[in-house]
């Protein structure tokens, strides 16, 4: 038995039949080749497969597919536009904000998330919004700096 299912991903709607134990990380990267999104640990537990759901931080792994029905899905593909990184993205490239990068993914979507809602965070917020987010090679000093310079930017725009 499948599920059919409309939504939308990084502005593209789609409509496809899954099958009720497909989870939102596998439509993503399996279905839908956008294989930004890592599976790091498929427990929700290290934050790189995050995805905002309707503007929200989710672990892709621990939704279900059905479950995306009529959602909006942005995933790190989405963040640029028309060829133009986000800023986040560039201050994380300018900033060293990466290391091995298969965290960083995760770690972008849920700083947007924080700036989408918090255009000013402090560096409590923004080290807050990255809880669920691990990373076990930058030992986040310059992951928070980049998410700084990025408000930062986004408030002199």
């Amino acid at each position: 038995m499948t599920h059919f299912v409309n939504f939308t991903v990084n502005g593209e709607h789609y409509a496809l039949d899954v099958p009720p134990y497909y989870t939102l990380l596998r439509l993503l990267r399996d279905r839908l080749v956008l294989t930004g999104t890592k599976n790091g640990c498929s427990a929700g537990e290290c934050g790189a497969c995050t995805v905002l759901l309707d503007g929200a931080p989710v672990n892709s792994c621990l939704v279900l597919a059905p479950e995306i029905d009529g959602h909006d899905i942005v995933t790190v593909e989405g963040l640029a536009h028309d060829s133009q990184l986000d800023p986040l993205q560039e201050t994380m490239i300018e900033l060293g904000g990466t290391q091995c990068g298969f965290c960083t993914p995760g770690i972008l979507i849920a700083a947007r998330a924080l700036l989408d809602r918090s255009p000013n965070p402090s560096e409590d917020d923004i080290r807050l919004s990255l809880v669920g987010n691990l990373c076990r090679c930058t030992g986040y000093t310059r992951i928070v700096a980049a998410v700084q310079e990025a408000a930062h930017r986004g408030r002199a725009a």
